[in-house]
């Protein structure tokens, strides 16, 4: 089975089982991780942002506008920002490392 990797707020490490086809967010949700995605994954509330790690970014489809001004909303947005619902899980992507952004 495939892995994603996910730091919470609190800097602890979760190795969870990944399935091809969801989004990075409803890996994390379904793993009962502390990630609010009030919108429920349509790209509308900014509220599953994450860091990607900079290993991995290259590995990633571009941001397109539409998630480029959600992360303007965003928290603490850094040069490795993404929304996690964006994040479409695919077996290129076992081993990806992401770390919960902090809440607003």
């Amino acid at each position: 089975m495939a892995k994603i990797h996910v730091t919470d707020r609190e800097g602890q490490n979760h190795e969870l089982e990944a399935t091809k086809g969801w989004s990075v967010m409803e890996i994390i949700r379904e793993n009962d991780l502390p990630i609010e995605a009030a919108c429920g994954g349509c790209c509308a509330c900014a509220t599953c942002h994450v860091y990607v790690d900079e290993a991995w970014l290259s590995k990633l489809k571009a941001a397109d506008d539409e998630e480029d001004r959600m992360l303007d909303e965003a928290y603490q947005v850094q040069e490795n920002s993404r929304l996690s619902c964006q994040i479409s899980f695919s077996e290129d992507l076992d081993g990806l490392k992401v770390t919960l952004a902090p809440e607003f």
